[in-house]
C-alpha cells in the first residue's frame, strides 16, 4: 500500500526469477487477464481468488517484499535447528490443559499465558501448576525446557504431577536415564553390527540420472531436494543405508524414491519396492512404468492378480537379473523369490506389515541399502531415527497449490452426507464412500444409487478378482465413476486428483494413522477438499474413539502425519509400541524428555560427550513480548514463541520476522526486541557467555574467559569498550543505542572474528 513497498516487491519477485509489472491503482480489468503474468498495484484490500476467470490477489503486509520468499526460507530455518528427530517433535503443540514436562521440575499442568508488567517492563510467562499450591512461571522465550508430556494417563486421563522441591523428580530422572544407558546398549550393538557389514557404494551422479531428474513433470519441492541429496550421499557410502523418509501422504515421498531406485540401477543393481496392498502395488507400478519410460529399465509387479504362469516368469527373469525394479506385495517375501543382485530395498508404510514379515525383512535387508518410507511412523521407528540409530529425512512441504482437507466429525446424517455428495458432484469430482464390510457393502451402494439415480455408483473391495477391480480401477480415472463405494482397499496407494469429498461410515472403529492415512486420499489437486468422518447416530464411544475422532478433526492440516505419530502413542500407551522394558520410564518423565535422555545415553555409549550449552540469563529492562492486540489466540502465541526460542542465526531471525510480517502484518516493537534477545541468548550460548546486562547506562557480558590480551584485541575497534580488572567481564558503553542492539553488534563482531 506504498510506492516503496511496491518497488521492493517486485525486486523480491525479480530475484525468484519472476518478473511483475507494476500498475497504478484499480487500474486492472479482471477480464483481460494474461495467464501466468504478475501485475503489482497500490491499495488496501484484502486477498482472494476467482475460478472464472482464473485470478488469485494477494494481499502482502506493509514493507515486507521479502515475505514472497518466506515460505521457502521458513523451511530452511526448520533444517537449521536440529536434525529430523528435533523437528518431529516440534509437532507436539501445547494448548490450555496440557500436560507438560520441564527437564528440571517434573509434570506439571499448563496453565496459559500471563502478561507481567513490573518496574515498567512487560513480559510473558507460561504459567505451569504443580502438586499442592505449588506454581511455576516459565519466560516465554525459554520454551526449550518445556516439552509436551506424551505417555499413559489414568481412566480419567489425568496424570500424577511432580511436587517442587525435594528430591523424587530427581531420582525419577536417574532412573530413566540408567534405564535409557541399558537399552542405549542394545541400540548402539546394533547400529555397530549393521555398520560392520560390507556394503556396496554407488557412483556418483550419471548423465541419465541428471536426465531422470530433469523429466519430472513438476517442481521439487526444497524438501524432497534435500532428502533426495541425502539419500544418494547414503547410497555411495560402503556401508548399507538404513533411512527413514517421513513425508505427509501427498508430500512426494514416491518421486523422491524412485530417484533412489534409478539410481541403484545405473550402478548395475536391483531394487525392490515392498508395499502393504494390491492397489498400492498397482499405483506404484504405474507410476514407475510412467517415470522410467524411454529409460533402459525393467519394472515388473508381482502380486495376487497375477496368474501362477506369470508369476513363475517373473521370478525366473528376476533371478537372472532381467527385472530392475520388482513391486509387490508380501510375496517379496516368499522363500522362491531371488535377486541376481539387489541393490535397494524400499518399504513404504513399514507399519502395516506384521512381526513375522519384519523378521524376513531383516533377512532380506543383509548389505543392501534399505530406504522406508512412511506419513504417520511408528513410534518405534521414530525412536530409532530420533537417536541417531537410523537416519531421517523430512519432507514437510506441501506440493505447490495444495490446500488441507476440511474435515468434519459428526453423527451420521443422510441429509448432510447426501448434500456434501451433490456438491462435489456439482462440480465436476468425485466421492469416495468408505463403509468396511464387504458382506453387506453392495446394500450401501444400491441405497445410493435409489437415492441419487443420477450418479454412477460403483462398489470396490478386496474380494474382487483381478480383472473385476482393475476395470473399476481404469473407470475411476477415466471420471466415469462419481461414487465409488469402497472398504480400506483404497488405503494406501489411490492417487486421483479428481476425487476431493471422503465419507467414512463407522469412523469409529478405525485407529487414528489409519484415519489420517484414508483422507489422505482426497486433497490432492489444488480444489478444496472435504472429509466426513461418522458414527452411528446415538452411539455412545469409547473414550480412545473419542479422542482419535478428536485428533484427527484437530490435525488437519499439513504435516499433520507427525503429531498424529505422537497422539498416537499417547492414546494406545508406550507399552504397547515400545515394549514394555521402556514403558514404565516412559509414564514417569513423558516421552519428550525420554527420547532426549536415550539420545545422551547414545552419544554417551559411542564414547561422544553430548554438547551441553551455558544457559545464559539476558537481564535487560526492556519489554519484550508479544503483545495479545497483535496475536490474539493463545495458541497463535505459543507456536510463535516456540519457533522465537528456536532462532540460532541473524538468519533465522530474519525468517521468523517475516513469518510474523505474513501471517500478522509488521511487528511492534516489543516483538521486535524479543527476537533481538533470543538472538542474543542463543550467541552467548553458542560463545559460552553466562550472562548479559544492562546497568546504569553500561552493556555488561560476562564472559567466564579471564583473557585480558584476547578481549582487548578483539573488541580493539569498539570506543568505549573496557575490561572489568578481572577479565572475566567485557563492559561497554553504548552511544545513543538501544541495548538490545548494542550488545547484538558486539555479540555478532565476537562471533564473526571467532570463527575466523
Amino acid at each position: 500500500d506504498n510506492p516503496a513497498g511496491s518497488a521492493s516487491l517486485i525486486n523480491a519477485l525479480a530475484e525468484a526469477d519472476l518478473s511483475a509489472t507494476m500498475l497504478p491503482e484499480c487500474d486492472f480489468d479482471l477480464n483481460s487477464a494474461e495467464a501466468g503474468r504478475i501485475f503489482v498495484t497500490e491499495g488496501r484490500h484484502d486477498g482472494f481468488d476467482l475460478l472464472n476467470p482464473r485470478i488469485a490477489v494477494m494481499s502482502m503486509a506493509e514493507e515486507s517484499g521479502r515475505a514472497v520468499m518466506s515460505h521457502r526460507r521458513r523451511q530452511r530455518i526448520m533444517r537449521k535447528t536440529g536434525g529430523g528427530g528435533k523437528r518431529l517433535m516440534s509437532y507436539a503443540d501445547l494448548t490450555e490443559g496440557d500436560y507438560v514436562v520441564h527437564a528440571n521440575y517434573g509434570i506439571g499442568l499448563f496453565e496459559g499465558i500471563e502478561t507481567v508488567t513490573a518496574m515498567g517492563v512487560t513480559k510473558d510467562y507460561i504459567t505451569i501448576r504443580y502438586a499442592g499450591t505449588d506454581k511455576l512461571f516459565v519466560p516465554c522465550d525459554r520454551l526449550e525446557m518445556i516439552g509436551k508430556y506424551i505417555g499413559q494417563k489414568d481412566r480419567d486421563g489425568a496424570v500424577k504431577l511432580s511436587k517442587m522441591g525435594g528430591g523424587d523428580w530427581q531420582r525419577t530422572k536417574s532412573r530413566a536415564k540408567a534405564a535409557a544407558k541399558d537399552i542405549a546398549k542394545g541400540l548402539i550393538a546394533l547400529y555397530a553390527e549393521r555398520q560392520r557389514k560390507p556394503g556396496f557404494a554407488f557412483p556418483e551422479d550419471c548423465d541419465l540420472e541428471l536426465g531422470f531428474a530433469d523429466s519430472f513433470e513438476h517442481e521439487e519441492t526444497e524438501s524432497q531436494t534435500v532428502a533426495i541429496s541425502e539419500i544418494k550421499a547414503d547410497m555411495m557410502k560402503p556401508t548399507p543405508m538404513n533411512r527413514l523418509l517421513c513425508g505427509d501422504v501427498g508430500f512426494g515421498k514416491t518421486e523422491v524414491a524412485l530417484r533412489a531406485a534409478f539410481k541403484a540401477i545405473m550402478g548395475g543393481k536391483q531394487v525392490a519396492f515392498l508395499v502393504p496392498t494390491t492397489i498400492l502395488a498397482m499405483q506404484h507400478y504405474q507410476t514407475a512404468l510412467s517415470r522410467m519410460r524411454g529409460y533402459p529399465v525393467t519394472v515388473e509387479m508381482l502380486t495376487r492378480f497375477k496368474k501362477p504362469k506369470e508369476q513363475a516368469e517373473i521370478i525366473r527373469r528376476t533371478k537372472r537379473g532381467q527385472v530392475d525394479i520388482l513391486i509387490g506385495t508380501h510375496k517379496l517375501l516368499s522363500k522362491n523369490i531371488e535377486f541376481r543382485d539387489l541393490g535397494l530395498l524400499i518399504v513404504d508404510e513399514e507399519q502395516r506389515f506384521g512381526v513375522a514379515q519384519k523378521e524376513k525383512l531383516k533377512e532380506m535387508a543383509k548389505n543392501v541399502d534399505v530406504l522406508t518410507l512412511t506419513a504417520t511412523p511408528i513410534p518405534r521407528t521414530l525412536n530409532m531415527a530420533m537417536n541417531g540409530i537410523s537416519d531421517i529425512s523430512i519432507l514437510d512441504e506441501a506440493p505447490e497449490d495444495r490446500r488441507p482437507v476440511q474435515t468434519y466429525v459428526l453423527e451420521h446424517d443422510d441429509g448432510i452426507i447426501y448434500d456434501a455428495i451433490r456438491r462435489e458432484l456439482a462440480r465436476g469430482g468425485q466421492v469416495l464412500y468408505l463403509y468396511n464390510k464387504v458382506e453387506s457393502i453392495d446394500l450401501i451402494a444400491d441405497r445410493i444409487s435409489h437415492d441419487m439415480p443420477d450418479a454412477r455408483v460403483a462398489v470396490a473391495h478386496g474380494q474382487m478378482d483381478k480383472d473385476e477391480l482393475e476395470d473399476i480401477w481404469r473407470l475411476l480415472v477415466a471420471g466415469d465413476i462419481d461414487i465409488l463405494v469402497c472398504t480400506t482397499i483404497i488405503e494406501t496407494g489411490i492417487d486421483l486428483p479428481t476425487a476431493n469429498t471422503l465419507i467414512i461410515e463407522n469412523a469409529d472403529r478405525f485407529g487414528l494413522s489409519q484415519l489420517h492415512q484414508i483422507r489422505g486420499r482426497v486433497g490432492r489437486s489444488e480444489r478444496q477438499a472435504y472429509a466426513y468422518f461418522t458414527h452411528r447416530p446415538g452411539k455412545a464411544l469409547t473414550e480412545i474413539a473419542e479422542k482419535r475422532l478428536s485428533a484427527i478433526k484437530e490435525y488437519a492440516e499439513f504435516g499433520a502425519g507427525f503429531k498424529i505419530a505422537l497422539c498416537d502413542l499417547e492414546i494406545r500407551g508406550a507399552g504397547n509400541l515400545l515394549g514394555a522394558e521402556q514403558h514404565g520410564y516412559i509414564d514417569s518423565i513423558g516421552y519428550d524428555l525420554y527420547v532426549k535422555l536415550l539420545n545422551e545415553a547414545v552419544l554417551e555409549e559411542r564414547g561422544e560427550t553430548p554438547m551441553k550449552k551455558t544457559e545464559a540469563q539476558i537481564d535487560m529492562k526492556i519489554s519484550a513480548y508479544i503483545p495479545e492486540e497483535y496475536i490474539t489466540a493463545q495458541a497463535g502465541r505459543m507456536e510463535m514463541y516456540k519457533k522465537i526460542s528456536l532462532i540460532q542465526t541473524p538468519e533465522d531471525e530474519g525468517d521468523v520476522y517475516d513469518e510474523l510480517c505474513d501471517r500478522f502484518g509488521t511487528p511492534p516493537r516489543a516483538v521486535e526486541r524479543l527476537l533481538e534477545v533470543a538472538l542474543m541468548r542463543s550467541l552467548c550460548e553458542t560463545l559460552g557467555f553466562s550472562r548479559v546486562e544492562f546497568n546504569d547506562g553500561n552493556l555488561i557480558i560476562h564472559t567466564g574467559r579471564p583473557d585480558l590480551a584476547i578481549w582487548s584485541e578483539i573488541f580493539a575497534d569498539f570506543p568505549g569498550m573496557r575490561l572489568a580488572p578481572s577479565g572475566d567481564r567485557v563492559i561497554y558503553k553504548p552511544r545513543g543505542q538501544e541495548p538490545t542492539k548494542a550488545a547484538k553488534g558486539v555479540l555478532v563482531k565476537y562471533l564473526r572474528l571467532s570463527e575466523q
